[in-house]
């Protein structure tokens, strides 16, 4: 039986007190980086990024609990060449917030306009929805990259599936980029920017890996050919 059928709340109240961290961290990163607990943008920014997240656990529970668990960490045979690049994603991804406010708040290198904001937030929720479409869809969309043979893993097809090989990434791309618009800075594009150029690699990395080593997977290649934007590769 699956832990998350076994331990149900435990699992609920870990993702919980994971977002509740997450967001105790990220504020104190941006404020401290601001230098201003008065940042008008900062306060916005968390406000919309608990919106956000906290629906979406709820909703994710009800329709795919196992993604709880399947994301709670770096699991067991993990490819070696996937550590090193979810530690790349993870340094940029997380100097992102404090050159956001480093830039928009405390020294005011560049200066976005209300107008770019708000398309940095419409492209930010585009992402994050779009990637919550895939939770929902792929119980084994993992943080890492390997088969999961001990969960009988097997090829996902539907929902976003049908689009593209990999909408996660492709749905990161929104994301990554969208955060620090949506936090006024332009340089903060810069780690979004390099951030997209390691999910390329990744992308080539794990669709080689998959067509090598899952079952079914060169069928369902053939059938969507597309591994991260449609039209385009």
């Amino acid at each position: 039986m699956p832990e998350t059928k076994r331990f149900p709340s435990a699992t609920l109240l870990r993702a919980v007190l994971s977002l509740a961290a997450f967001n105790l961290l990220l504020g104190i990163v941006l404020f401290l980086s601001a230098g201003d607990i008065r940042w008008v943008a900062g306060w916005v920014f968390l406000a919309v990024f608990t919106v956000l997240t906290g629906p979406s656990i709820a909703y994710l529970w009800r329709v795919n609990p196992d993604i709880f668990v399947a994301r709670s960490k770096i699991h067991e045979g993990t490819k070696a060449w996937d550590k090193v690049i979810l530690s790349l994603l993870v340094i940029a991804f997380f100097a992102i917030f404090p050159l956001a406010a480093l830039d928009a708040a405390r020294f005011h290198w560049s200066t976005c306009p209300l107008w770019v904001m708000v398309v940095g937030y419409l492209m930010m929720t585009v992402g994050y929805l779009g990637s919550i479409w895939v939770y929902a869809t792929n119980k084994f969309a993992e943080p890492s990259v390997r088969i999961q043979t001990e969960r009988r893993q097997t090829v996902v097809t539907n929902g976003p599936y049908k689009i593209v090989r990999h909408p996660l990434y492709m749905w990161s791309f929104f994301f990554v980029l969208g955060l620090p618009l949506a936090l006024g800075s332009y340089w903060a594009t810069i780690p979004g920017l390099i951030m997209t150029i390691i999910l390329v690699v990744r992308t080539a990395l794990e669709d080689r890996t998959l067509q090598a080593e899952l079952q079914g997977y060169k069928e369902y290649a053939k059938r969507v050919r597309y591994r991260l934007i449609p039209g385009i590769w």
